[in-house]
């Protein structure tokens, strides 16, 4: 059973950088597709960023140029760094990984088997 584990969210300025990662556990054969998702308060669930097994990544239009998706094959671990914060990049940020193919609509959670719990990232004005 797969599991993930986010960590390094917390509060921070307009402007300024956060770095995600997530820790995955409990398979033992390639790292499969994985995606980083954010909630924000009566919103829905909005894929942000997706690095599929060759490492080819996809990301959404409001986060592109700001955020980095990259993994660690080593560690089994998924990281999301987050530069020039806003506002509206509030929310819960939560792990998500499959070993299916994904479809382009990648930002659909449908593609997605494994979650992790999120991690809470703030951004104040």
């Amino acid at each position: 059973q797969v599991q993930l584990v986010e960590s390094g969210g917390g509060s921070v300025q307009a402007g300024g950088s956060l770095r995600l990662s997530c820790a995955a556990f409990g398979y033992m054969y390639a790292m499969p597709k994985m995606a980083w998702f954010r909630q924000a308060p009566g919103k829905e669930r909005e894929g942000v960023a997706m690095i599929d097994a060759d490492g080819s990544t996809k990301y959404a239009e409001s986060v592109k140029g700001r955020f980095t998706i990259s993994k660690d094959n080593a560690k089994n671990t998924l990281y999301l760094q987050m530069n020039s914060l806003t506002p509206e990049d509030t929310g819960m940020y939560l792990c998500a990984a499959d070993f299916r193919r994904i479809g382009a609509d990648w930002y659909a959670k449908r593609w997605y088997s494994y979650w992790g719990q999120g991690t809470q990232v703030t951004v104040s004005s």
